[in-house]
C-alpha cells in the first residue's frame, strides 16, 4: 500500500469508529423515546378510564364511599341491589329494547341515506351537485335544539305521529356528518375502479355495493359508532314525543328517575350510578366490538402505477 492509499484510507476508517457511538446514542434515545411514549399513553388511559372505573365501584357499593379510600372496593360494601333499586321504579330491559328499537333505526337510516348521498355527491355527475353539498354544510351550523319545537310539531300534529317509534326516529333518519363522511371516503376511491366496472357493464348500484362499499369499510364502520351515540344517549327528543313510559327509551327513563325517584331511595348515589351503568355499557361492548375495524384501507391497492 502506498503513502497515498494509506492516507485515504485512513478518514474511512476514522469514520467507521466514529459512527458506532452515534448509532448507540440513536438507539439510546429511541428506548426513550418509546419509554416516555409508553409513560404518556398509560397517563392518559388511566384518566379516561378512571370515570368509567368510579361508575362501576359506585353503582356496587352498599353505603357510598366518595372518599379516595372508596376507591378500592371492600368486597363487605359490594351489592347488586342499587341495580334492583332501578329495576323496580323503571325496567331496565324494557327500557333497553325501546332504547336499541329507536337506535337501530336511526343507524339503518343513517347508513342508507348517508352511503347513497354521500356516494351520488363523490361520484355522480349532476348538475347542483356543489349547491347540494353547500346545503348539506349550512345544516351542520344549526343546533338541533333550535329545531326541535318546528319539528314537534311537524311530527306530532301534521303528521300525527306522537307516541310512535316512527316519529321518534324521522328527525334523524338523515345525519349530514354521515353525508359528509361518506362523501370524503367514497372521493378517496380511485375513478379508474368505477371506470373499470363501467367498461364490464356494471350499473351505478353494483358500482356502490361491489365496488365502493368494501373500500371504506373504515368509515362505515366511523358512521355506525358516531350514529349510535347519538340516538342512545339522546332523551329530550323522545320524551317530548312519547308520554307512555312502556315506549320510553331507557335514557328517557333514567332521566325521569334521577330527577323524580333516584333522592328517595336508600342509596342515591348508587342509584343513579346503576343506571348510568346500564346506559353506557352498550357503547363500550359497542365499541369494543369495531375498533380493530379502525384502519386505513388501501383504496389505490387496485390500480397500477
Amino acid at each position: 500500500m502506498t503513502i497515498q492509499q494509506a492516507q485515504e484510507a485512513a478518514p474511512a476508517e476514522g469514520a467507521r469508529t466514529t459512527s458506532r457511538p452515534a448509532g448507540r446514542r440513536s438507539k439510546g434515545w429511541t428506548r426513550t423515546q418509546s419509554v416516555l411514549r409508553g409513560v404518556v399513553l398509560g397517563i392518559g388511559a388511566v384518566a379516561f378510564l378512571f370515570p368509567f372505573y368510579y361508575m362501576v365501584i359506585g353503582s356496587l357499593q352498599k353505603k357510598p364511599n366518595q372518599t379516595l379510600s372508596g376507591l378500592i372496593p371492600d368486597p363487605s360494601n359490594l351489592t347488586l341491589d342499587n341495580f334492583g333499586a332501578v329495576n323496580s321504579r323503571i325496567s331496565l330491559l324494557s327500557g333497553l329494547l325501546n332504547s336499541g328499537l329507536f337506535t337501530g333505526g336511526v343507524l339503518l337510516c343513517t347508513l342508507v341515506f348517508g352511503v347513497l348521498v354521500g356516494y351520488a355527491l363523490a361520484v355522480l355527475e349532476w348538475r347542483g351537485r356543489g349547491v347540494t353539498f353547500a346545503i348539506v354544510l349550512l345544516v351542520q351550523v344549526i343546533p338541533f335544539q333550535l329545531l326541535q319545537i318546528p319539528l314537534y310539531v311537524l311530527v306530532a300534529r301534521n303528521y300525527g305521529l306522537a307516541d310512535n317509534v316512527l316519529g321518534m326516529i324521522l328527525p334523524f333518519a338523515i345525519n349530514s356528518t354521515a353525508v359528509i363522511l361518506f362523501r370524503q371516503y367514497f372521493l378517496q376511491v380511485p375513478r379508474e375502479l368505477f371506470e373499470a366496472a363501467r367498461i364490464d357493464g356494471a350499473r351505478e348500484l353494483r358500482l356502490l355495493w361491489s365496488v365502493a362499499i368494501p373500500l371504506v369499510r373504515p368509515a362505515l364502520v366511523t358512521g355506525v359508532l358516531l350514529t349510535f351515540i347519538g340516538p342512545w344517549n339522546e332523551f329530550l327528543w323522545p320524551f317530548l314525543i312519547t308520554k307512555q313510559a312502556d315506549r320510553q327509551p331507557l335514557a328517557v327513563s333514567l332521566a325521569n328517575y334521577i330527577t323524580s325517584v333516584a333522592s328517595s331511595t336508600a342509596n342515591p348515589f348508587g342509584a343513579v350510578t346503576a343506571g348510568a351503568l346500564v346506559l353506557a355499557v352498550p357503547v363500550v361492548v359497542l365499541f369494543i366490538v369495531f375498533q380493530r375495524y379502525f384502519v386505513s384501507s388501501d383504496l389505490g391497492s387496485g390500480v397500477k402505477g
